[in-house]
């Protein structure tokens, strides 16, 4: 990142967390944002990231990032017709062989060259495929509408998370701990890789390692939107738990052991939500001992400047909202999931990442619509659309932000950064 991109104006940055079928809200956050918008073809979003299914949203907004309102459009369209069938096969045939294959693998060492999954989503790379065009991206980056997207995928091999990153040339690659951006021209595998859930989708080879979804061990899924160069950030989440403490949680009295399905809900919402959140929290926490401090010793001591960030999350538990639309599964895959508990309201939660079904989709887009007008006058301020009262900075994490500590930081990992690039085939990036 160069001087004169620091002293920028603010560049805003989107981040789309994880989260499977439960991404459709972020479409309806950002429909909502399309229709606050002065006009149909700006992009207020320079930096987008995305992480799992997140990864595949921020990727079809880069694509249409000249013309952001239709590429909304498009991409509402896309979830609104959502059927399970065009993410992974969920026919008898399909489902049958895909267990089998799973359950000969994983008991008996059968077909070990073959990544391991309960599911077999080879529809979603065909969708993908269809649907995006990943020429607009580097068109973007020219007409200096985009500075960069990017998705994250977790190497099973290396324990890294690692970004992919398409944008302008002046963007520095970085090593943290198990954190490294590459640059790359990013493709359809990327985002395959990024959405492939451990266990229920297949790990995809990149070049020479395999890869899973980016949420596992994304210890910081803030830092990559400013690693890129964003000021500030809007992030949507797909949780609809309150960050604010567990006062309000309940806990039942029950005589049975918790469902397959219990446990698996718990661990997806563990990668996808608890994450994300504990980054914002650490990051309100540096707010305070910034605010807390002299103006002139602020940015000295922490080594970074504040960040606005700005949060938009589900008013309702996404996982109630599954449970009311779980006879939309399609027979076949609903007698397979039944013995773990998944088709039970009990099991929602592990299913409120898999039912890819218009009903569920479409009130969750719905959802996410009517929870960012209620936050319009905030949007509007953070887009600076018209004039309101900010939102309170956070500060960056230290090591995140382009201030001097980081030159530093960077300088020590260049060479180990240079080694990662050398491995894998690096996309012409495009001049600033």
């Amino acid at each position: 990142m160069t001087d004169a991109d620091r002293s920028a104006q603010p560049v805003t940055g989107l981040i789309l967390s994880g989260g499977g079928a439960r991404a459709a809200y972020q479409v309806g956050v950002l429909a909502a944002i399309a229709d606050l918008l002065p006009n149909a073809t700006y992009n207020p979003f320079p930096v987008i990231v995305g992480t799992s299914a997140g990864a595949i949203n921020a990727v079809a907004l880069a694509c249409g990032a000249l013309h952001f309102g239709e590429a909304i459009r498009r991409l509402t369209r896309v979830w609104q017709g959502f059927h399970t069938a065009q993410v992974y096969r969920s026919d008898w045939l399909g489902v049958a062989r895909q267990s089998s294959r799973f359950i000969g693998q994983g008991l008996f060492g059968l077909r070990r060259d073959e990544p391991v999954a309960l599911l077999d989503n080879s529809p979603l790379r065909d969708l993908l495929a269809r649907e995006l065009d990943f020429t607009g991206i580097a068109a973007a980056v020219r007409l200096r509408q985009l500075r960069a997207v990017a998705v994250t995928a977790f190497g099973y091999e290396s324990g890294q998370a690692m970004t992919f990153y398409q944008g302008r040339a002046t963007i520095d690659p970085w090593f943290r701990h198990r954190r490294v951006g590459i640059p790359t021209r990013l493709e359809v595998s990327h985002l395959m890789a990024s959405s492939a859930i451990p266990l229920i989708f297949p790990p995809q080879r990149l070049n020479r390692e395999y890869f899973g979804d980016g949420a596992v061990r994304q210890s910081a899924p803030i830092s990559p939107a400013l690693h890129l160069g964003a000021s500030r950030v809007l992030v949507v989440g797909v949780s609809g738990n309150t960050r604010h403490g567990d006062d309000g949680a309940i806990r039942l009295r029950t005589g049975r052991p918790p469902t397959l399905a219990q446990i698996g809900g718990h661990m997806l919402n563990s990668t996808f939500v608890d994450n994300l959140e504990t980054d914002i929290e650490i990051l309100e926490r540096i707010n305070q001992m910034n605010l807390a401090m002299p103006e002139e010793r602020r940015s000295r001591a922490l080594g970074s400047k504040p960040v606005e960030v700005l949060i938009v999350s589900p008013s309702q538990p996404l996982d109630v909202i599954a449970a009311r639309h779980r006879h939309e599964m399609p027979r076949a895959l609903r007698l397979f999931l039944r013995g773990p508990g998944a088709t039970k309201a009990s099991g929602a939660g592990a299913l409120s990442y898999l039912l890819f079904e218009p009903g569920y989709c479409n009130e969750l887009i719905e959802l996410g619509y009517q929870d960012a007008m209620a936050q319009k006058d905030a949007l509007l301020a953070f887009l600076h659309l018209r004039e309101a009262p900010r939102p309170v900075p956070l500060a960056v994490v230290p090591g995140a932000s382009a201030g001097e500590g980081q030159q530093q930081r960077a300088a020590q990992g260049h060479a180990q950064c240079q080694a990662h690039a050398q491995a894998w085939p690096v996309g012409q990036q495009q001049d600033q």
